[in-house]
């Protein structure tokens, strides 16, 4: 696995041993950039964007984007390995301290609240068991600040909601999904 565009491209990012995290492949993560940066529907200039980064695993997706001169990363993680591994790849590169750490449970709606920045972009790429991932979407105030969501495989959304702009490479689907189609949030937010 490694850095595939930007000022930290070819690095090499250590990933997790054990089978809990699945890796983002290169050409998957590669797909992904090519969807945002193609797409026909969405108008995302990377530079100017904070990126929020659900389920970061070893940072790959948040470490691309800070390779690719993005405002901000927030990385959210819960499983200890996970973070390890996070912290390891973030500390090995020469990077201004434009990212965010929070070490707790994605579904704990108390962080959100805590977040300070309007995202242009959540990235959410749970793990193939996660079944909560229609509780997380209605977490936060995310249709009123219209982000874009990008997700991979996440088989009971895509049912339900049309997708803007999509790739799929093998069993890994990337879509856009459109804010609009998402369930009606809670109280909390994200800003």
């Amino acid at each position: 696995m490694r850095i595939i565009s930007g000022k930290f491209k070819g690095r090499k990012l250590s990933q997790p041993l054990n089978k809990n995290t699945r890796p983002l492949k290169d050409i998957v993560k590669e797909s992904i950039f090519n969807l945002i940066l193609h797409s026909k529907v969405i108008n995302l200039n990377l530079e100017e964007s904070n990126i929020l980064d659900l389920f970061s695993g070893s940072g790959s997706f948040g470490i691309e984007c800070l390779s690719r001169n993005v405002k901000y990363v927030t990385f959210i993680e819960n499983y200890k390995p996970a973070i390890d591994i996070l912290k390891k790849n973030i500390n090995e590169l020469d990077t201004n301290k434009n990212y965010d750490l929070i070490e707790q449970n994605i579904f704990n709606e108390k962080i959100y609240i805590n977040l300070n920045k309007k995202y242009d972009l959540i990235f959410i790429d749970p793990p193939y068991s996660e079944k909560k991932i229609e509780n997380l979407l209605k977490i936060g105030n995310i249709k009123n600040k219209s982000p874009i969501i990008l997700s991979i495989y996440l088989s009971e959304i895509k049912r339900q909601c049309p997708r803007a702009d999509s790739n799929r490479h093998g069993l890994f689907s990337q879509r856009i999904l459109s804010p609009s189609c998402l369930p009606i949030p809670s109280p909390g937010h994200i800003s």
